[in-house]
């Protein structure tokens, strides 16, 4: 009678893990961390909006604004897509307030990776990028419909200009968004040394 193998157990799979440098950091609380994410979020409509412009897309400004024709390749709306992608690069570095990579330097970083990154290197220039932002956001929703500014000849009407005013509204949130994480990011170093 031939004699069969005792049938082997599945090997469990191994539990899902997220990459450390990408996870929250303990100790972060939800404020903080939907702070940061909204932070980096309130830039998406107005790169959105740019890009599309870049791309061919009606603006709403008349002939004789540079909006007007900013279709791809020109120079111009190279430039559009380069400004919406350093935005949002920009505004994705309030993740490091609660993200392991904003504590400990990436390890792939040549000479400082896996080094602590002492709180105030990161709490000084997210302060000042709250204030600032929060500043000129305000001081441009205040002129916004000045002629110098969207009350202009040139300047979009009716949907276009409503599309575009959705797009640049969530930018007041910006700063106070940027400025709560920072608060919190502060406190979580200063508490855990």
């Amino acid at each position: 009678m031939p004699t069969t193998a005792p049938a082997r157990a599945a090997a469990p799979l191994p539990a899902p893990t997220r990459r450390p440098s990408l996870a929250t950091v303990p100790g972060v609380s939800r404020t903080a961390r939907w702070a940061a994410r909204g932070a980096a979020l309130t830039l998406v409509p107005t790169g959105l909006w740019r890009t599309a412009i870049a791309f061919g897309a009606p603006s709403g400004f008349k002939e004789g604004d540079m909006l007007h024709v900013a279709n791809y390749p020109s120079r111009y709306s190279l430039y559009l897509i380069g400004l919406s992608v350093f935005a949002e690069l920009v505004g994705l570095l309030a993740l490091g307030l609660v993200q392991r990579w904003g504590e400990v330097m990436p390890p792939w970083v040549p000479w400082l990776g896996g080094r602590r990154i002492p709180p105030l290197a990161a709490v000084v220039p997210a302060a000042t990028g709250a204030l600032l932002v929060t500043l000129v956001s305000v001081a441009g929703a205040s002129h916004w419909n000045s002629p110098d500014n969207m009350g202009g000849d040139l300047a979009p009407t009716g949907v276009a200009w409503w599309v575009m005013t959705a797009c640049y509204a969530p930018l007041l949130l910006w700063g106070p968004l940027l400025a709560v994480a920072t608060v919190a990011y502060w406190r979580r170093r200063r508490s855990h040394g």
